[in-house]
């Protein structure tokens, strides 16, 4: 099959992994891998961008990251802020969407001022929908979801429709290529009902040195797998 003939996947969904091996590859601590993985969040952009790719999403920050030493989530939370306001003007400039998922609550008034900020002002923006799981897992989406829609008396179909409609990510299409960087192959509790058809790509790159290039040989392999959804 001619890999030229595909279309490009609607969502791509990014496991963002390995920037604490980064570091420690490097003598230096944790935290200096998360501080070098803003080029590779940048140009992943500019790659789905110039591509025409309607949704992207990374897994920024999950539920189980507080489990981590306290300095180094108090210094990644700082730093998706920074990142958040320092690039704000890119994701205007370039007429990027941003939207956030997840269990907010968690953070502080200024952290949550940042992030309404940052989505206020790109909510108008009709091109890549950049999607940020921040404080986010995907047990917590299906639990959040099904609190909302108990129902005896609906069917099946209405209970999956009725479910659909309570994630987080309502009104997104589900992922057609997950990535995974760092070169672990596990989805470490992410998008759990969004991936059930999704293709995977597994890399040993560490998330700092991921590339344009990288990102764009992993669409190309996407678009050399039949995709049959369980059917022949």
């Amino acid at each position: 099959m001619n890999s030229k003939n595909i279309k490009n996947p609607k969502h791509i969904a990014i496991i963002m992994d390995g920037n604490g091996r980064w570091a420690k590859s490097k003598g230096k601590k944790r935290i200096y891998g998360h501080n070098n993985a803003s080029r590779a969040i940048r140009e992943t952009i500019e790659a789905c961008v110039e591509l025409k790719i309607k949704y992207l999403s990374l897994f920024t920050f999950s539920t189980e990251n507080w489990n981590r030493p306290k300095f180094e989530t108090n210094a990644l939370i700082k730093l998706i802020q920074n990142v958040m306001q320092k690039e704000l003007d890119n994701l205007i400039k370039n007429n990027i969407q941003l939207k956030i998922i997840g269990d907010t609550s968690k953070f502080s008034k200024n952290t949550n001022y940042v992030f309404q900020i940052a989505t206020n002002k790109t909510k108008k923006n009709s091109g890549l929908k950049l999607i940020l799981a921040i404080n986010y897992s995907g047990k917590w989406d299906i639990i959040n979801a099904l609190k909302n829609i108990i129902n005896n008396d609906a069917s099946l179909k209405q209970i999956e429709n009725n479910f659909r409609e309570k994630l987080s990510t309502n009104n997104i299409p589900d992922p057609e290529l997950v990535i995974r960087t760092g070169g672990e192959k596990r989805i470490s509790n992410f998008f759990l009902w969004q991936i059930a058809y999704s293709e995977f790509i597994f890399s040993n790159i560490f998330w700092p040195d991921f590339r344009k290039k990288d990102i764009i040989s992993a669409i190309f392999e996407f678009k050399k797998r039949k995709r049959r959804f369980g059917g022949l």
